[in-house]
């Protein structure tokens, strides 16, 4: 399995498909073996792509000292290092448009197209929910919390519930991440740890060092980062564009014609 010595830790790290260079920075609790199908995304489909567990997640390893966005910021750049790329388009969904926002701030070089979708800024520019206060919720209360947050149309007051279009595959996902992991004591150490980092996330004084063309995109219905947030940042950011979604917090499993819009943003010249 490919891992890389970055800085105090071990990534473990994929590279799929074939064409320019992207590096995809993932969202909360992301681990890659909860994707088998990730070598047929939709970035894989046109890119060399490259993707990894974050520090404290997944296969990487889980550090039990605080953790901060710089941090993940320096890790996804020297993971580029790690694989050769002198840079590469950054496409950063939720938490992962967070790091991409301090690795286009702290990194720029490293930035060819930046495309965000469904974060935040943080501070004056909005904060996305904070994750830590379901920690409390039981497995089934903790599920339909999550939900209803990814989508405001999603319904759990009636019979039957509501799932709001799209989003019915996700159900399942979120049994198994719920779900505890007798194999990696660290596992909810390593997310506590991340998701303290992303409360303490306030990129918002730095918005206009990011040099990248950027592409933001928000949810309409997206209630986990309000599409507020997306506003603000595209128009903190120079030249930015901002695309609005016909979906909520998973747009990318909502919406058919964000992913073509991604694609043919990240080819332009």
């Amino acid at each position: 399995m490919p891992f890389a010595a970055v800085r105090d830790i071990e990534i473990y790290y994929e590279i799929h498909g074939s064409g320019p260079l992207v590096l995809s920075i993932s969202g909360s609790g992301n681990d890659l073996r909860s994707n088998p199908l990730r070598s047929e995304g939709a970035l894989e489909q046109h890119f060399t792509t490259l993707v990894y567990d974050q520090r404290g997640l997944g296969q990487t390893s889980k550090p039990d000292e605080p953790y901060t966005m710089a941090d993940y910021a320096d890790d996804a750049a020297a993971l580029l290092d790690a694989v050769g790329w002198s840079s590469a388009h950054v496409v950063g969904l939720s938490f992962g448009g967070m790091v991409a926002q301090r690795l286009a701030i702290d990194h720029p070089a490293r930035v060819e197209r930046l495309v965000m979708g469904c974060t935040s800024a943080g501070g004056v520019g909005g904060s996305s929910f904070d994750l830590r206060l379901n920690d409390t919720l039981e497995p089934d209360a903790r599920r339909r919390a999550s939900l209803e947050l990814l989508d405001s149309r999603c319904d759990f007051t009636v019979d039957p519930p509501v799932i709001a279009p799209g989003l019915e595959s996700l159900v399942a996902l979120f049994t198994r991440l719920v779900a505890a992991d007798p194999d990696d004591p660290a596992r909810a150490m390593g997310m506590r740890r991340q998701l303290d980092a992303r409360a303490d996330h306030d990129a918002s004084p730095d918005l206009g060092r990011i040099v990248s063309p950027t592409l933001v995109i928000g949810g309409r219905f997206d209630r986990q980062a309000p599409l507020a947030n997306s506003e603000y940042l595209a128009a903190r950011i120079r030249g930015a564009r901002l695309l609005v979604a016909d979906g909520g917090h998973a747009f990318m499993l909502q919406d058919p014609a964000a992913w073509p819009i991604i694609v043919a943003f990240l080819n332009a010249s």
